[in-house]
């Protein structure tokens, strides 16, 4: 994943679905050296084959609406995002998408 995967007009933080419970400043920031398990899902790309591509959102209520209140999160600054999800597996990030309803 390369600095120039994310739009010009990205917002300054972005909200990251994470795999479960992240200690936290009050803000919804880390905490200094923590790591944070991010939510990878599997897209098909352009020549159809599959890759890892990280969630994020540009607000908590996009998130929440998208995942429910349950989902656990943290807020990370745009610009260290890449060094964030180097060694991830995430070839890019999908900002704000909008999940399918799953019913049975």
């Amino acid at each position: 994943m390369t600095s120039n995967d994310m739009p010009p007009s990205a917002p300054e933080h972005l909200v990251l679905p994470t795999m479960g419970e992240v200690p936290q400043l009050p803000d919804g920031s880390l905490m200094a050296d923590s790591t944070v398990d991010v939510m990878l899902v599997p897209v098909a790309g352009n020549s159809g084959a599959e890759q890892l591509v990280a969630l994020a959102f540009s607000t908590v209520p996009l998130l929440v609406e998208a995942m429910g209140e349950q989902q656990p999160w943290v807020i990370i600054r745009t610009s260290e995002l890449e060094g964030a999800l180097r060694g991830s597996g995430a070839r890019s990030v999908l900002i704000d998408p909008r999940l399918a309803d799953v019913t049975e």
